[in-house]
Order: C-alpha cells, then sequence, then structure tokens
C-alpha cells in the first residue's frame, strides 16, 4: 500500500495540513499525520525520518512556519522524497522566512517546495510521485487534471456567453 506521511510542527499547522490529507484520500491514497517538531522533538524527529521507509511511507510532506526547519531536516535523515509547505504562522515575517528556510536548502540535500500554505499542491505533487510507479494513482491523477481543465473550459463558456 503507498501511504505519504503529512507531518507538521505544531498543532496549529494542522487547518493548513489537512488539505493534503483531502486531495490524497480523493486519490485513495492511504495517509499518516503527526506532529513532529524539530526544534522541540529532535529526537521524535529523527526516529520518525529514519523508520518512514520501514513504515511503508512512500513521500513525506513536511508543514513548518517561522524558521522551517522540518522539511529540510527530515530530507536530511531520509532517502524519500520530502515535500516542503511554508506556513505563514503568527511568529512569521509574511511568511517569507517559512519559504526561504525550506527552498534554499543546500546541495545534496533537496526538498520540493510549494507555494506558502499550499498543502493541497504538495498533496497532488505526492500523488503525482506516487504516480510514477502506481498506474490506478497516474489515472486518478490524469482524471483530477482533466477535470480542472474542464472546469476551466466551462467558466470561459460562461463568461462569453454573457458578454
Amino acid at each position: 500500500m503507498n501511504k505519504v506521511a503529512i507531518i507538521m510542527g505544531s498543532k496549529s499547522d494542522f487547518d493548513i495540513m489537512s488539505e493534503a490529507i483531502e486531495i490524497l484520500k480523493s486519490f485513495g491514497i492511504k495517509t499518516e499525520h503527526d506532529i513532529v517538531s524539530a526544534h522541540r522533538t529532535p529526537n521524535k524527529m529523527i526516529e520518525y525520518a529514519e523508520n518512514a521507509e520501514l513504515n511503508g511511507i512512500k513521500v513525506i510532506i513536511a508543514g513548518a512556519g517561522g524558521a522551517a526547519h522540518l522539511p529540510g531536516m527530515v530530507a536530511s535523515i531520509t532517502s524519500l522524497p520530502v515535500i516542503g509547505v511554508p506556513i505563514k504562522s503568527r511568529n512569521s515575517i509574511d511568511g517569507w522566512d517559512s519559504i526561504l528556510s525550506i527552498l534554499q536548502m543546500p546541495g545534496g540535500v533537496p526538498v520540493a517546495t510549494v507555494a506558502l500554505n499550499g498543502s493541497k499542491n504538495a498533496g497532488i505533487l505526492a500523488a503525482q510521485i506516487i504516480g510514477s510507479f502506481d498506474s490506478n494513482i497516474s489515472q486518478k491523477v490524469k482524471a483530477y487534471k482533466k477535470d480542472l481543465e474542464n472546469k476551466v473550459l466551462e467558466s470561459s463558456k460562461d463568461l462569453k456567453e454573457k458578454s
């Protein structure tokens, strides 16, 4: 079974990160989620990252605000793909601190980074990664994208009819 882990630095991040859970479930991908703070529970973070693959995880989505070290630290420990979600938190510098902390990783420790508060896109990217080796998931992602296209075409048609 393909499984995606959604981890976050604090409980306050859950509202943002739940969008990843929802989109992954819509693709039929099993998820697990937990609070794993790079700064407050570093031993838990290390253990989680070291055991993720053994626990059936295929992709890790890590959301963090402020200094946002969680995605990069997890990526430094595991060989699994890590997708970082910068979160605009209450102590954030308009989200830029989180974006840059996740985006500016050193060579050899890549973290795919989505937009500020963009966990839905992180979920879609995780599904696309899994779809590269699971044809069932690939077909679901293709259908999702076709549905997006159809919605835009329908909106375009509606707009022209009202003009």
